[in-house]
């Protein structure tokens, strides 16, 4: 499939077309490149081998593989990176077929269709999204190129918000692990001094330290009046599952000798917000007590399964996936190299005593997002279960968008953020009645 931009002259530029050159038909339980005209997106179901994993900052990469060495050498999934999206419906070109024979189980073949860019959302995000997003496509030899490409972009990410918003930024070790500490220049909110916040940075398990906790970190500081604890957790390949786990819950132990853990609230965008369901589960089998709220942003609570795992990468230009089996996996993240995916210490909604523990929990997504339905259906699952559940979704933007400071839906989302972990957390030092 070819995703270009549209030559029609009446089309605005942040329109995508796609002319499709293939589509997949199901081969005994397989699937395999057959014809022309039709992309063919499955029926949404849940498997064995369900899911998509690997989620960075700012951009869903597009994996292949690749020898990584790291003690011995192993076949590890490398970014080729590309920014995803999603949306609900497809609008037919002219002179296009506007509809294709569906298949076995729910199998759809999409038909070649101009998309354009939402109505609804600013202009400042359709001109990043025509600059940095469906128009910008970097590949990489291998992990630690794509991890230095990142820090760089998340380097320019936190210093575009500390431009914008006013803090400070300490770093130091709690608990044996690096952290940054973010506090608002003006100072904490006296309704604020017993409470904090923990962020878990972006980066599918393999970047995004310091500075993508940072530009996470500061907007929420700075329009919360709050303290905010950004946890630079070991990622793979050099370390793996559940490292970063351990790690959350050091700082976490560390900050129970002062705040109580109905005062404490956790959030992490992409595998930060993985990492922060799965933090909760660790809590649960060692006992640790639970937090007074947390915060998935564009991600659920398992694996990226779903619609938008198949229309997410379209949207910004990228190849659609081939099949059900290639979808991103966490086993093909060096981090979770040997982790058992039925764990629910892995992937939390596999249990749903787990899940039915879960603190109130905000989940932030965007119709372009390739997580938006493991969003929704982590939502569903824990409204279910009885657990206070709060879903934002905005239309046309796309995975981790909120981490883009100067976009108006970036600080409309933290600000989201903020007056949910207002409402939800204690405001009391440890004794007192709240």
């Amino acid at each position: 499939m070819q995703v270009t931009e549209a030559q029609n002259p009446q089309q605005a530029p942040s329109i995508i077309k796609l002319s499709a050159v293939c589509h997949l038909a199901q081969e005994k339980h397989d699937t395999s490149l057959v014809t022309q005209d039709n992309i063919m997106l499955p029926f949404s179901i849940k498997s064995e081998n369900e899911g998509a994993g690997g989620w960075p900052v700012g951009q869903q990469p597009l994996y292949r593989e690749e020898e990584a060495r790291m003690g011995k050498i192993h076949k590890s999934i490398i970014v080729a990176v590309a920014l995803v999206s999603t949306a609900p419906a497809w609008a037919a070109s002219a002179g296009e077929t506007a509809s294709a024979p569906q298949q076995a189980e729910g199998t759809v073949a999409m038909p070649a269709a101009s998309i354009p860019f939402s109505a609804y959302a600013s202009p400042e995000a359709r001109r990043y999204f025509e600059t940095h997003v469906r128009d910008e496509r970097p590949s990489f030899a291998d992990i630690f190129a794509a991890r230095k490409y990142y820090d760089r972009w998340n380097a320019e990410q936190a210093a575009r918000a500390r431009e914008i918003y006013a803090v400070d930024v300490q770093s130091e070790i709690m608990a044996g692990v690096q952290v940054d500490i973010v506090t608002p220049a003006k100072g904490v909110a006296p309704e604020n001094r017993h409470r904090v916040l923990i962020n878990l940075h972006g980066g599918a398990f393999a970047w995004g330290a310091r500075f993508g906790g940072q530009a996470e970190s500061i907007p929420v500081a700075a329009l919360g009046r709050i303290k905010v604890v950004t946890v630079d957790y070991r990622e793979g390949p050099e370390h793996r599952f559940p490292a970063a786990s351990e790690d959350v819950a050091a700082v976490y132990s560390e900050l129970l000798k002062t705040y109580p853990a109905r005062n404490i609230g956790i959030y992490g965008c992409s595998a930060g917000g993985i990492l922060t369901a799965e933090a909760l589960a660790w809590f649960q089998k060692h006992k640790l007590p639970r937090p007074g709220a947390v915060g998935l942003l564009c991600s659920g609570a398992g694996d990226m399964d779903g619609d938008s795992a198949f229309t997410g990468p379209i949207l910004t230009g990228d190849r659609p996936v081939a099949s059900e089996e290639t979808r991103l996996s966490p086993r093909q993240l060096p981090y979770f190299q040997g982790a058992d995916l039925n764990d629910p210490l892995v992937i939390p909604i596999a249990s749903d005593d787990v899940m039915r523990n879960f603190p109130p929990t905000l989940i932030m997504t965007a119709t372009r997002d390739i997580a938006m339905s493991s969003a929704i259906n982590t939502f569903n699952r824990l409204r279910q279960l009885g657990v206070t559940s709060e879903l934002r979704l905005w239309d046309g933007l796309w995975h981790a968008f909120m981490v883009v400071p100067e976009l108006p839906e970036s600080r409309d989302a933290y600000g989201v953020v903020v007056a949910f972990f207002n409402k939800h957390l204690g405001r009391t030092s440890a004794g007192h009645r709240q």
